[in-house]
């Protein structure tokens, strides 16, 4: 890029001295305009299962993504003036710091906005330390700490504070607030031999109730090996909350039967629903289930397919406007044992009596997240590489209800690049309905675009 910079990363170096408004000045040559908004992504800087990573309130999308040392930052566009603001660092990660570690990547930061318009921001765990913070009482330990800052000032992202009311144990945070302000953050309460609970708060996030364990972990009597989950947990109709889940085969480090121990081995899909009313789970027939869940009850419950042979990964869930379930799932052969081999996107849907899939055949090798604006009309906003190396984002649509799907609409496409996505920005504007962090050969930094049904938001280059 030579002397020419994003107006971004001259934020980027602002957000650590102090408050800047982050807007593109009037009075600097203006180059070229870009399309991606910052250069600073790392690692894996967003994914489906940290959810939202961003929210769309009065004109203004609002996003967070994985920086430099695995710090959250956070970043604005103004879609009646075109401006943006950010990115600003919003908290300090407990990992990211020890160059003998890989990158983590469990504590990239979830968004939410509460009632009176403070942005929170849940980053930073991966199961915690025993040594920093005593015994897990629902799980194990891995590493990291689970923390949650809020905005200085409304609908303000230029300065942050830490809040100290959440356990330092959770990772994978997913946050829904309700209807009436309620604020709902699930996540695992550990590493993998860890309960899923969910923490609710009735007055903005500033307090939470303890947590309370809804995917139960337990050793197997039959197997050297622990159930455990991996939930993606959204707003439902009204007061409810939806669920689509797969199970984690945790085996034990010589209990595997190929003698590789501890892999990603994820089998099958479920769903359940989550009443907050009255604090009761049901399945999609309306039978209450016990709670927390066991693998047992989730089986005779819950199931909504097998997996047979191939390893899940990474679901997603939305209703139909009459109120019945879709899930998105990516499926594959495990090659690998770690992350198993390629996972194409397959397509569940309930009729009122059973759970059905039909042109799963036809969606790519993908990960992403899917809307149902209709009983007919499903859509696919998904990330994929194409035979001849580009990374694409686009659309993919079915008009029959999921019988058979087409690609429609291509959004952004790289040469020799892959891409991470994020699920759909709450409450999104059509121009800004996704996060997407390009991944190119060779480097741990990534751009990060905003991206919606025009394409890339742009932002202006500076010289």
């Amino acid at each position: 890029m030579g002397k020419r910079i994003l107006l971004a990363a001259t934020i980027i170096g602002l957000a650590g001295c102090g408050p800047t408004d982050g807007l593109q000045s009037a009075s600097a040559p203006v180059s070229e305009r870009s399309d991606h908004f910052a250069d600073n992504g790392f690692g894996n800087a967003v994914a489906v299962v940290q959810h939202p990573a961003g929210e769309y309130h009065d004109g203004i999308t609002y996003v967070s993504y994985q920086g430099p040392l695995e710090d959250p930052y956070v970043a604005s566009y103004n879609h009646r003036t075109g401006e943006w603001k950010g990115p600003f660092k919003a908290g300090v990660s407990a990992m990211g710091k020890d160059p003998s570690r890989k990158i983590d990547n469990h504590g990239k930061p979830t968004m939410i906005i509460d009632n009176a318009g403070y942005i929170h921001v849940f980053f930073g765990g991966h199961g915690g330390t025993a040594e920093a913070h005593g015994p897990n009482p629902l799980g194990n330990h891995h590493y990291g700490e689970n923390r949650h800052v809020v905005s200085k000032r409304p609908y303000d992202i230029s300065e942050w504070e830490r809040l100290d009311n959440i356990l330092p144990f959770g990772t994978y945070n997913q946050v829904v607030k309700m209807d009436n302000g309620d604020i709902y953050l699930f996540y695992r309460h550990g590493a993998h031999r860890s309960d899923w609970v969910y923490h609710k708060s009735t007055d903005n996030g500033r307090t939470f109730a303890a947590p309370v364990s809804f995917l139960k972990h337990k050793r197997r009597t039959d197997l050297q090996a622990v159930d455990s989950w991996y939930p993606f947990v959204t707003k439902g109709h009204g007061d409810q909350i939806i669920v689509s889940f797969d199970y984690h085969l945790c085996w034990d480090n010589d209990g595997a039967p190929d003698a590789r121990g501890h892999t990603a081995n994820r089998q099958d899909v479920y769903y359940m629903v989550f009443d907050t009313k009255d604090d009761s789970w049901r399945n999609v027939k309306g039978e209450r289930l016990p709670m927390p869940l066991s693998r047992e009850v989730a089986d005779t419950k819950a199931l909504v397919a097998r997996s047979d042979k191939l390893w899940t990964f990474n679901g997603t869930a939305a209703l139909d406007p009459k109120g019945r379930p879709h899930i998105g799932i990516t499926m594959g052969q495990d090659i690998g044992g770690q992350t198993g081999g390629p996972k194409q996107m397959r397509h569940y849907r309930w009729t009122g009596s059973e759970w059905v899939s039909g042109g799963s055949t036809k969606l790519p090798i993908a990960n992403g997240d899917l809307e149902v604006p209709s009983a007919d009309n499903v859509r696919f906003l998904l990330e994929w590489r194409e035979p001849g190396g580009d990374g694409v984002v686009g659309w993919w649509q079915s008009s029959d209800g999921g019988v058979s799907f087409a690609k429609a609409e291509e959004l952004l496409r790289r040469p020799k690049a892959g891409f991470a996505i994020s699920a759909f920005i709450r409450n999104a504007h059509p121009d800004a309905r996704i996060l997407v962090a390009e991944i190119p050969r060779g480097s741990t930094s990534r751009r990060m675009y905003l991206l919606g049904d025009n394409g890339p938001i742009q932002r202006v280059a500076v010289d």
